[in-house]
This record gives C-alpha cells, structure tokens and sequence, in this order.
C-alpha cells in the first residue's frame, strides 16, 4: 500500500476533473503523487466508469501492459490481488494450548505444589511440580502437531485452487497466479477463463460472460470495450483483453469483506459448548475444595501439609486437563479425513456444526444442475415428417462450431458426434444470432447430391412468422401449446425450420420455409445430484432449493431430482396476505416448502436465518456470489467445485470435486467426528464426577489421604489413552446430532456416581471386612497403609479408563468394536498400572508394591462392577429420550404453531447468537472470549468471508454497519456499479 507521506498529501477538489472539450481527453492529476485511498474514492475517480483513454492516464499504462519493475513497485503499493491474511505466530499457537480455563486449574495446582506445600520442616511437592510441568507441555506439544499437521495438509490442496491468469508483462504474453496482478495489467481472458480481476474491456471480439454467480441465470451476457468485468464472473464465448483497475481490497467484494473485517469476534458454537463443559468440571471441583477445607481444618484439625497434599488430588485429578487437546486433535485428524474426501475445511469447527445440519438449502444452477444448457432430446417436438436425429442435425447445421455461445454448443454437443455438424455439407453463408432477428441462419449444400438448404432457428413466434411451407391452424395451435407445456416445465423453446434453394445461391430464394421442430432447452441436473439428494434424505437432512431462477425451471428441476415440487416464489416471503391457504404463518411456509425461486440474496438470507430461529441448524451449498450471505449466514456453507472466489470466501467448507457427492461424505464424517468428540465428553466430565466424589468422601469418612503423585500418574495415563480417541472407530448417528449437555451431564453425574460407589464399597469391604484376606491377600496395618494407596489407585485407573468403552458404544460394549490403537492404549496403559500396585516402592509417593494377590483381586472386582454399565446407559438413554422427542424442532412440511416458533426460538438464540458472532476473515482467534478448544480458529490463511455478520454489523470503533434488504440486492450485477459508490462511501 502507499506510504503514510503520501497518504496524508492533500489533493484538491479540481484536481481529479477531466478536460473533454478537446478530442483527447486528460486528467488535470499527477499520477506518480496519486495515493491508493485517492484513486479508489469514487468522488475523485471513477474507474467503473470513466473512458478506458483516461483509464490508462490514470494508470499510468497502456495496451502494451507493463513492464515487470513495473509490477513488482505496483505489488508493494497496491498489495497482491487478494485479500489480507493473517499467520498465527507458532510459538503463540504452543502457548494457546496452555491458556485456558481448564489449564490454568492445572498451573494453580503446580503453584501450590512449589510455592505452597513446604510447610513443617518439608520441602516444596517437586515430583508433583514437575510432573504438571510435563504433563501441559505434553498437551501442547500434541495439540500443537496435530493442528500443525491439518493445517498444512488443507493449505497444500487449497494453494492447488491458486488460480492462473494470462498476462502481458515486458510485452510478451505469460501465465502467472492471479494473486501477482497488479492496476494497469493487461490480462487476456478466452472461453472457459475466470476473471482474475476487476478489470475494463480493452479488445473484445463477440465477448459473452457467465454471470450466473451473481444473478442465477443460465444465459451469458454480452460485453462490449469499455464495460467491466468483475472477479469470479467466467468467460463463455470470445476472446478479450482487459485492463486491471481493481485488486485485492480494492475489488466491488474486497471493499465489502474490508466493511466486514470490522465485526466483532466471539464465541463459537463448539468453544461456548466446550466452556459450559469445561464450567461443569471446574464448579464440580470447587465446591469439593471447599468442602474438603472446612472439613479437614476446622473439622477434622488436619495439619496443613497433609490438607493441602489432599486439595491437590481434586485439584490435578479432578480437571480434564487433556480435554481441549483431545477435541482439538479430533477435529484435525477429521479435517485431514475430509480434505482426502475432496472437501476442505476452512473453519475447522464446522465439523462439528455440519454434523448437527437438519436442513440443507441449496442453490440450483451450477449446484444441484451443471450450470451447461443441454437439448432434452425425449422431449423435442416434431411438425413434420422428420425424425429426432434430424431436427438435431438441422439445428446444428444453424449453429457455430468454432466459438460457439451457449445455446449453440448445446445443440452441437447433442449430436453423437459434434463433427457431424458440418460433415458432408459445404457452408455457403450464415447469419449470427442478433438481438433483432432473435434467430440464426445458415445456407449449406450437401454434398452428396449438390442440393442447396437453408435453415434457421430462433423464438418459436419468430420462426412461425417465417415458416409459409405446410403452415396450417392446427400446426400453428400446435406450437403454441407446445411452447406453453415447455414453460410449464420450466424449459426454453427453440424452435427449427428448413427450406430448399433451387437456384444454388447463397442468397437465392428459397421454396419457404417449414417448420419441422421444436426443442427443449435446459439446464439438466449433474449426474449425481439424485443419488445425493436421495442419501441426505436418509441421514435426516431435509433438502431445500433456493434459486434465482424462474419458478416452472425450479419445479421440473424439483421433479427430476425427486425432491418435491412444492415451491414458491420468494417474493410471498414479504406477503403474507398471500399465504391464505398455503400456510399459517411465513415460519411454516419456508419449514414445509421444497424450495423458492426467484430469489434476491436477502431472501436466500432470510430464509437461512428464519430456519435457525427454527431450531434448525442450516447447511447453505453454493458456487456464486449471490449464495456468499447466505453461506456466511447458515451454520455451515459449502462451496462446491469451481465455485467462484466470493462464494468460496464465504463457505466454511471448500468442495474441490464437482457434484454434492462429496457433502454426504463430509456428512457422514461430521458425524462420526461428532460421535468421538461426545464420547470423549461423557466419559471425561463422568471421571472428573468420580476423581472429585470418590476421594473427598473418603476423606469425609475414612480420613484417607490419597498421594496426589499418584493422581497425576492417573491423568497422565489417562490422557495418553485418551488421545487415541480422535481416530477411534464409531458409527455415524443415523439423525443428525446437536450438544444435549443436560444428557451429557445427567450421563457423567451417574457414571461418576456409580464408579465413586464402586470404589467406595471396595474401600469397606477392605476396611470392615476380611474377604479378601480369606482369599489370600495381605492384610493392611491402617487406613492410609502405602500398600493400600496402591490397591485403590489400581482400583480407580482400571473401572475409570474401562468406562470409554461403554460411551463410544451405542449398544453393548462387545457390540462395537474399538480401533486397534485405543485397545492397545488401554491396554498398556492398565499393564503399567498393574506393574506400579504389584511392584512400586516409591516412598516419596507413599506407594508401596501389595503384590500379585491384591491386583487380581481388584481386576476381578472391577469387571463384576463394569458389567452394569451398559444396562445403566440404556436406562438413561430411554429416559433422556423420552424427555427429547417433546423438545425437538419442529419437523420440515409439519404445521409450525406460534408456540412452536416461540419456544425453538428461545432454545437456539443463545447458541445461534454465539454461532453468528465469530468473525470468520481472521485467523486469529480472540483469545479473551474463545478459552477452550485453541484450535477452532481457522486454519486456512486464504480464509476470506466477506458475508458473515452482513446484517448488524460492529466496528470496532462501534459504529453500526447494517445492511437492510436494499443494501443486500447490490450484489446483483444490474446494480454492481451503485453498490461499489455505497461501499467506497461507508
């Protein structure tokens, strides 16, 4: 960008104004003293629409393009052609693991460890000190590899979408990334290129644009020298040059991601979820701590060494302190899985949300359809004696073959061989279509017998004026209800006539021409959609087609991909008068209807948003630009293949395989990623119940005082198998999942309840009984005998550890089996367990061997224990179910009743304000309000969402940034150069 100096340099009102009373046109402005904020504000300078001569004044260029010195001083004055990326400083990301409320438990109690327990004559707990110190830099250091290791393998595929362009550097023509181009490059863009930047036509040869990414329509729109271009639209016939004048933030959509940049960060759904869990854990410590210290000093008068040795054990045994690392390498190692499944994930805690996604709206042309106009050939309608293949050989003999527009190379692309379209004829003459004429013509002669044609093909009521061969009422009432079926459908109708030239001539007079077919143009569905749509049905995903297109096109699409028909135009949204008869209530027409046509961006925006009031969590698909505020809006937004830039900005997943194919797999995965990360939740918050209940109360009872080295060697055991949980093998929910932390605590209270009872039944019977003696194990001298500590920290590793296996499964444990890596995490780890209670005579741990006897006995005990379990979880899953199938959304074509709307809304508004809060542009997280979880800011430093926050935005000065439903329709292409003047001017 420009310097400060020149930034503050003044510039008069006067000093932009062009002379145009001569023929050649000049700016009274030196452009080498011109600073970037000066040639971007469109009260100075309007390069959208000022003539290309005072462009290239402006610019300091000309046709010839510029030199590369040129272009390397222009990249550090204007910046690369892309927007600000923002790079997390490694060292901060180790830290990060280390900074959060869960953490900072395990820090105080290393403090207390050091700097607390050196009273009375003893030195500070070391051996605890350092075995904290080690086991957060463990955390750390396996978070910190694991999200390194996905972030590296998403940024390698999504630098492999680096879009190339072609441009003319030292006058020559080469190919570079889009990100080197610079204002005043000249770019050559063909058939089939994307446009790398805002730019002017300089040479255009019959130049038609794809704009389907801003307005949903299937037709190009024809170009001209001296229009613009804006990125991301799609070259679909000629050949042109052009003259950047826009790059990176100084793009129609950079300004609008810039006015975005301002909004304000927050928590996630997944880091508010994961807060409410890691609250769970720290108030259950709490209000034990405080328990245990008015018992054990004003109560039982215990010294001070061995009452805070007893706080230490809640403190390090009762936090779930590899919880954040856990679900951190979860969410990696799934968006390493979802990348070899062609799908990109650049926010990585919408795997999480994507497997919570009830609904999936989709937009129609270039998403569920190919976005290529194409003949159905088993509906073409014939007029005379003539076949199929005929009027589809006719036809194409009226089309181009060399740069063909659209409709053209769908009627050649018809033909079992397109060589066919001029095989065996010699053309004679042909007439382009032109907006006048709204036809083509072509005048050929065959080959075989000499014979001079001539046929034409345009609008059916064009076509019937010209056709006066066989021409009778009821062909004429024919067409026209053939015309009428076709619109019905949601087709175009084109239609085809043929005439014999007797004399030979190009131009002779022909014998009239006759009508002989009508064709059906459409925009077919990709192959795969069907099937897709078809298999989100199964996994619960209701699907919703949301399209700029006419009405009747969306139906038939509708009915060709099996996914209902009953569609309505988006403008009833905005009428309810309307809805009498259809619908009680907007809510309900946008649950129960299939889909809208004729949509503007601030109806797909709406839509989204009243289905998340719905209690729905929303999925958005999309490839354009007119999908980017809704695929920031909803939950999780998807962009498909060859999306374009904006929309590809605006998803938080980045499809790099044609087709929706792959959602469903990033569906399934979600899901089972989902899966592991609420096991994991259970089985963590169910321990921390059982580490903090199991040992106060037998402080309360007994008076025994646990070694808090031993707790320490119990988190670090456990942590270590706990890792193996992010690539545990679970089934995929066959309904979509949400977070029930009621069902999650309500698991983990009886769990850990259960597991305390375990424990403190075998401290009894140890403690009042002699069964175990009977049976060949040594007797104890006391309660806190160190052999003793060794039996009960056996007894709470084995049951507490075993207990994941009844969480991750959904059935009997047996039922499901684990990965190899968690069994024989679980294994090893209860091998050393087994070592340490048979052998271990660690007196500065108060842990002595018990031996062989005692270790069976305790494995004995903990698996008649452990059988129950799984009829405890079915217990409580038929419970919680019950209470569930009354709280759930309202289902997608059910009746929705105010009350309905009222209590869906008061159930999701915190989460969906939490969800809409996050700044989706920075890749750097806000640390003061995201504590849990560091690694759920985004990966990928090409992370650009221009769309997220679009309605209520904050700056960070406060100033409001809302955008009303006018403001969203300037992303249509009919009012681009009206919107670029608001933005520039806010």
């Amino acid at each position: 960008m420009s310097t400060p100096a020149a930034e503050k340099e003044p510039m008069s009102p006067a000093s932009g104004a062009a002379h145009t009373g001569s023929e050649d046109m000049t700016l009274n402005v030196d452009p080498s003293t011109l600073t970037v904020d000066d040639l971007y504000d469109k009260d100075k300078y309007d390069l959208e629409t000022m003539d290309n001569k005072l462009v290239f004044q402006l610019l300091q260029c000309g046709p010839e393009g510029l030199t590369q010195s040129e272009a390397e001083a222009r990249i550090e004055k204007f910046g690369p052609n892309k927007l600000p990326e923002k790079k997390v400083n490694p060292l901060f990301l180790f830290l990060s693991f280390m900074w959060n409320p869960l953490s900072w438990v395990m820090e105080a109690a290393a403090i207390v460890a050091i700097a607390l327990s050196n009273g009375q004559g003893m030195p500070p707990d070391w051996q605890d000190f350092v075995g904290i110190v080690l086991l957060l830099l463990g955390n750390s250091c396996i978070g910190y590899y694991e999200e390194r290791g996905a972030g590296k393998a998403v940024e390698a595929l999504m630098a492999a979408l680096a879009p190339q362009c072609k441009v003319k550097r030292n006058g020559n023509w080469e190919t570079m990334e889009a990100a080197n181009l610079v204002p005043g490059d000249i770019i050559s863009i063909g058939i089939g290129d994307v446009v790398p930047a805002d730019s002017r036509m300089v040479v255009a040869n019959n130049v038609k644009i794809d704009q389907a990414a801003l307005t949903g329509e299937s037709l190009p729109v024809s170009k001209e020298p001296g229009d613009e271009v804006f990125s991301g639209s799609t070259v679909k016939q000629g050949e042109a040059e052009a003259v950047v004048i826009g790059t990176g933030l100084n793009t129609f959509f950079g300004r609008a991601a810039a006015l975005v940049a301002g909004a304000n960060e927050g928590m996630g759904h997944l880091q508010q979820v994961l807060a409410k869990i890691g609250n769970f854990c720290i108030c259950s410590i709490a209000i034990f701590l405080v328990a245990e210290i008015f018992v054990m000093f004003p109560g039982f008068r215990f010294r001070y060494r061995r009452g805070i040795n007893n706080l230490l054990v809640l403190l390090i045994g009762g936090i779930p302190i590899a919880m954040p690392t856990v679900l951190s390498v979860t969410l990696a190692i799934g968006a390493k899985q979802l990348a070899e499944h062609k799908a990109i994930v650049t926010r990585i805690s919408a795997i999480e949300e994507l497997a919570g996604v009830t609904i999936l709206c989709s937009d129609k042309t270039g998403t569920l359809t190919l976005n290529e106009l194409t003949i159905k050939t088993d509906s073409v309608k014939l007029y005379s004696e003539v076949t199929v293949d005929e009027v589809l050989l006719w036809s194409a003999y009226a089309s181009r073959t060399e740069n063909p527009d659209a409709i053209d190379k769908s009627i050649v692309g018809s033909l079992p061989d397109p060589a066919m379209a001029r095989d065996g004829i010699v053309e004679l003459d042909f007439v382009p279509f032109n907006p006048v004429d709204k036809r083509t013509q072509s005048t050929y002669r065959r080959n075989s017998d000499g014979a001079v044609h001539r046929v034409t093909k345009g609008m059916s009521q064009v076509i019937l004026e010209l056709c006066t061969r066989g021409m009778t009422p009821e062909v004429k009432s024919q067409l026209h209800a053939d015309v009428d079926e076709f619109a019905g459908r949601g087709l175009r109708a084109l239609a085809v006539a043929e005439e014999s030239v007797p004399s030979g001539e190009a131009d002779g007079e022909g014998t009239g021409f006759r009508l002989i077919g009508l064709l059906p143009i459409f925009d077919p569905p990709r192959h795969d959609t069907k099937e897709t749509i078809r298999r989100a049905i199964d996994l619960g995903v209701h699907v919703k087609m949301i399209t700029g297109d006419q009405l009747a096109i969306a139906k038939e699409t509708g009915n060709q991909l099996k996914m209902g028909s009953d569609m309505y135009q988006a403008s009833i949204l905005n009428k309810p008068d309307e809805l009498k008869g259809l619908a009680n209530s907007v809510d309900e027409l946008v649950l129960r209807a299939d889909g809208f046509a004729g949509v503007y961006p601030e109806h797909k925006y709406e839509i989204v948003e009243r289905l998340q009031n719905l209690g729905h969590m929303v999925a958005m698909t999309g490839d354009g630009v007119n999908d980017a505020p809704a695929l920031a809006k909803a939950n999780v937004g998807v962009a498909v293949a060859d999306a374009s830039d904006a929309a590809r900005s605006a998803a938080d997943i980045v499809l790099t395989e044609a087709g929706l194919s792959t959602i469903i797999e990033a569906f399934m995965h979600s899901r089972v990623i989902f899966q592991r990360m609420r096991n994991y939740s259970i089985y963590t918050c169910a321990v921390t119940i059982r580490v903090v209940t199991t040992f106060s109360i037998l402080v309360f009872a007994f008076k025994f005082d646990f070694p808090p080295f031993m707790v320490l060697i119990l988190a670090i055991i456990n942590d270590g198998t706990m890792m193996t949980i992010s690539t545990d093998r679970v089934s995929p929910s066959r309904l979509p999942n949400s977070w029930n932390l009621k069902e999650i605590f309500s698991y983990a209270i009886v769990y850990g309840c259960y597991l305390t009872l375990s424990t403190l039944i075998f401290f009894v019977v140890i403690d009042k009984t002699n069964f175990f003696q009977r049976h060949g194990c040594k007797a104890f001298t006391n309660r806190n005998d160190f052999s003793l500590h060794s039996v009960i920290y056996l007894q709470v590793s084995i049951l507490s550890q075993a207990l994941i296996f009844v969480t991750r499964a959904q059935g009997f444990f047996f039922t499901e089996r684990p990965s190899v890596f968690l069994i024989c995490a679980f294994v090893l780890a209860q091998l050393v367990a087994t070592m340490i209670t048979v052998y271990a005579n660690w007196g500065f741990t108060e842990i002595y061997g018990a031996g062989w006897h005692w270790a069976g006995a305790v494995w004995i005990w903990d698996i008649v224990w452990f059988v129950p379990l799984d009829f405890i979880k079915f217990g409580m899953a038929a419970i919680i179910e019950r209470f569930a199938a009354a709280s759930g959304p309202p289902e997608p074509g059910a009746p929705v009743s105010s009350e309905q709307v009222e209590l869906a809304r008061q159930r999701t508004r915190m989460s969906m304000e939490a969800a809409q809060s996050v700044n989706r542009i920075s890749t750097i997280p806000s640390r003061g309000a995201s504590y849990y979880a560091p690694n759920m800011h985004d990966n990928v430093s090409h992370r650009r969402n221009f769309g997220a926050r679009v309605k209520h935005l904050m700056t960070r000065t406060g100033k409001g940034l809302g955008m009303d439903n006018h403001e969203l329709r300037r992303l249509q292409s009919t009012q681009a150069q009206a919107a670029s003047r608001v933005l520039t001017n806010n």
